[in-house]
């Protein structure tokens, strides 16, 4: 079997556009993937917790995943998110999912295996077993998203667990917990990938992670900064990072309703319509994001119709 490419860069998450109806909108689903490949993105990710997948049903994740993989026609690697449900279900949904040519799966360990390590293993034994032929993205996201466990237990889990190749780690803070992880880890995991929506990438990076998922609204620039760090001008992806802090510290309180509705200002999106629980953001929220983006804009690689 051909040894597949290893993960690295920033691996936007996807986020679901929905119609004023609450139907499912594929033809923007195509420009935002199309938005990302443009801007650099090293891989695809879809769906996330950031792509609302609680609210989608299995048809409907599969149905938005082939219009993924008809627009990237083998571009760049997909992961796809397992969704949400028993160890079961979800390996199910990995299975549906394998004629769209995964390069990874994402499975988030889920809230009630908290103080359950046993049953977290067995969960992501399960999973596995179920979907044996593709790797595994263990995502270890806070509680009550996720389990949020400690670093020792996530290194015991990927022990016993030969199908995951990484970790996302989003815990909080996430720079110890990624040292940890990167130092203990088995043999088999490739790496550390970073989440909380690039607020701390940074950090991240000085302490080796090899990639980074954030949401997809400002994925030019989150690739700009990448790749600045990597060559070695940490100066300018400092310079950048520090840019962007003021629209990401908004995006933890509006999270997909921003990310939407940046992408609205962009022209990748026709509405920010959510259906996850999210407060509404007013006129002056939209003013300040106005700003917030035009102060972005010599970072931005595609157009912006602010």
């Amino acid at each position: 079997m051909e040894k597949k490419a290893e993960l690295t860069g920033i691996l936007p998450v996807i986020p679901t556009p929905f119609n004023e109806d609450m139907s499912i909108d594929k033809a923007s689903i195509k420009k935002v993937t199309s938005f990302c490949i443009e801007s650099g993105a090293s891989a695809l990710v879809f769906p996330g917790v950031a792509s609302e997948y609680d609210f989608l049903s299995s048809a409907e994740r599969l149905e938005l995943l082939e219009a993924i993989y008809e627009v990237n026609q083998g571009k760049l690697p997909i992961i796809c998110g397992g969704g949400k449900g028993s160890a079961e279900e979800i390996g199910e949904n990995i299975l549906k999912s394998e004629k769209f040519g995964v390069h990874a799966v994402m499975v988030l360990i889920p809230k009630q295996f908290k103080e359950d390590i046993e049953g977290a293993t067995n969960f992501m034994k399960t999973v596995s077993k179920i979907a044996p032929n593709v790797d595994v993205i263990l995502q270890n996201a806070p509680f009550p998203i996720g389990a949020g466990l400690d670093p020792e237990s996530i290194c015991e889990i990927a022990k016993a667990v030969k199908q995951i190749k990484y970790v996302k780690e989003e815990t909080l803070p996430s720079g110890n917990k990624i040292t940890n992880l990167i130092k203990n880890a088995p043999s088999h995991l490739i790496g550390v990938i970073g989440g909380g929506g690039a607020r701390y990438v940074i950090d991240e990076m000085n302490r080796g992670t090899v990639a980074a998922m954030p949401a997809a609204e400002i994925t030019d620039l989150h690739v700009a900064m990448w790749n600045a760090h990597k060559s070695g001008d940490i100066a300018l992806a400092r310079t950048i990072y520090k840019d962007t802090l003021p629209l990401l510290i908004i995006q933890a309180v509006y999270r997909m309703r921003l990310t939407k509705y940046v992408l609205t200002l962009r022209g990748v999106f026709k509405n920010s319509v959510v259906k996850a629980p999210l407060p509404e953001l007013d006129a002056q929220d939209k003013e300040e994001l106005k700003y917030q983006l035009e102060s972005l804009s010599k970072y931005l690689k595609t157009a912006t119709t602010v």
